[in-house]
């Protein structure tokens, strides 16, 4: 660390070179063991699974260097914002609680906050910290997570504004601890990053190119999650697809990674995020063996108009998309497939709009999350003109939720009556009287039964179809792992 001021560049950020990046193992420095003594630390968390797993490794960072988990923003010594660039509604959410935090350090001159994350890897968003948000004391990326100790240390110590994001990636950092909120459930990275370039999208220049952790690093981590008693996996990447391919040798695959690892004790493994390009035969065989493969994938088309895709750089056509679906359905059959769409993307027009429509329907997606297309400055598409009106855009949404909740409650309704295996994850959010986990093809149930269930997969009868969720009853007491 040189100095307290270094910016992201969003030009050094679009550079991809073909040298793989190193591979350093992470040992935490004694000399950071103290820091965190008598304080308290909170971090809230913004975006995907991937922001969420990196928060869990920063949480195991605090407890590493001694703070506590705060029971409130308000007592906290230390608040960590981790943060999500997706969306400009997410990035104006996350600049309301910089804002909002501003009268914690007023009652508490010692409190640091941290803003880490997707946001700061934008240089926009860095200019608008430094003129705006005096009271944030430190900056990191996504680049730069394992140095966080050494970033606490020096903003105690010199008690001023620290910050330090990466334009291009560093290493792969194994060996990183994670705190898991979840006791059956582990996020697992197999890669990093994205090479992609969608007109629309900030990933690739916050989350840089695409490098893949070695399969024996993943093995590893698995083994251990397994060891703890874990049932559940989900492997995590911008696109796991396109994993291996910057391998030495280009030797192994995805579907290869998914082979060696549906052979482990774990119960239950799941993937996100696919993009369709990517999708191979071969990937789609060793889904069809089953077993511990759960049978939901998810599989962002964002489009159903070949012109949008084209302009949208999807890199794929709806046909290819459709006849992908429909591989899949013959190759695992009653899968249940969720999507990613976005509605008013410049130039969309009511024909584009109507094929979305109409590749929804045919596609018998069973979940989506859906979007009002937002400009996200240093894209391409940020330069499009946006000629789509607002309140059009909105009523596009609308019907587009209509289509989606459709398909929703059909996919649900197949299994009313039906026995299903179910991952009970804890308490009903909504119902304190009742349980609630996840069927193999994602599907929330909420049933009575006794705590001691928790963290076992067991069957459930569906008595009750509602459009985004399922009610049922303990068909017997054996857990079952699927």
């Amino acid at each position: 660390m040189t100095d307290n001021n270094h910016k992201p560049m969003i030009n050094s950020a679009r550079k991809r070179t073909a040298s793989r990046p190193d591979t350093i193992r992470f040992e935490f420095d004694d000399r950071f063991r103290f820091i965190g003594t008598n304080r308290t630390y909170a971090i809230e968390t913004h975006g995907c699974q991937a922001n969420e797993a990196d928060s869990e490794h920063l949480a195991a960072l605090c407890e590493a260097m001694g703070f506590s988990p705060a029971l409130s923003l308000a007592q906290a010594d230390l608040i960590l914002i981790n943060t999500c660039a997706v969306r400009e509604n997410a990035e104006q959410k996350v600049f309301g609680e910089i804002g909002r935090l501003k009268q914690y350090k007023e009652k508490n001159p010692d409190l640091i906050i941290a803003v880490s994350g997707c946001m700061p890897q934008e240089e926009v968003v860095v200019d608008k910290i430094l003129k705006k948000y005096r009271h944030v004391n430190l900056v990191f990326g996504t680049h730069n997570l394992h140095l966080f100790p050494e970033y606490l240390e020096k903003v105690i110590h010199d008690k001023g504004q620290l910050i330090d994001v990466l334009s291009m990636e560093g290493c792969i950092v194994e060996d990183l601890p994670a705190l898991r909120k979840n006791r059956f459930k582990a996020w697992v990275n197999i890669m990093y990053g994205c090479d992609e370039f969608c007109t629309y999208c900030i990933v690739p220049y916050t989350r840089g190119k695409e490098r893949s952790r070695d399969k024996a690093d993943i093995i590893k981590e698995v083994r251990s999650l397994i060891d703890e008693g874990y049932q559940e996996i989900t492997l995590l990447g911008q696109n796991v697809n396109s994993y291996g391919l910057d391998l030495p040798g280009e030797t192994q695959s995805f579907a290869d990674l998914l082979a060696d690892l549906s052979q482990l004790p774990i119960p239950r493994i799941r993937f996100t995020t696919s993009h369709p390009k990517d999708f191979s035969n071969e990937l789609i065989t060793v889904l069809s063996q089953g077993g511990n493969l759960m049978p939901h994938i998810h599989l962002p088309v964002q489009s159903g108009s070949d012109r949008i895709l084209k302009a949208m750089n999807r890199k794929y056509t709806r046909d290819h998309y459709l006849n992908l679906i429909r591989s899949l359905r013959i190759a695992i059959p009653g899968v249940s497939i969720t999507t990613d769409i976005i509605v008013g993307f410049p130039s969309e027009t009511d024909v584009d709009f109507a094929d979305t429509l109409s590749l929804v329907q045919e596609a018998r997606f069973e979940g989506a999350y859906t979007f009002i297309y937002s400009p996200r400055s240093g894209t391409p598409a940020a330069a499009y003109r946006d000629d789509v009106p607002v309140s059009q855009k909105k009523i596009r949404l609308q019907l587009l939720n209509q289509h989606i909740n459709e398909g929703y409650l059909a996919g649900n309704q197949r299994f009313a009556g039906k026995i299903v295996p179910v991952l009970v994850e804890g308490v009903s959010k909504t119902d304190l009287t009742r349980l609630s986990g996840y069927t193999p093809h994602n599907k929330i149930v909420n049933f009575k039964g006794p705590m001691d269930l928790i963290g076992k997969i067991i069957p459930v009868r569906i008595t009750q179809v509602r459009t985004w969720s399922l009610t049922g009853e303990l068909a017997n007491l054996n857990p079952k792992t699927r």
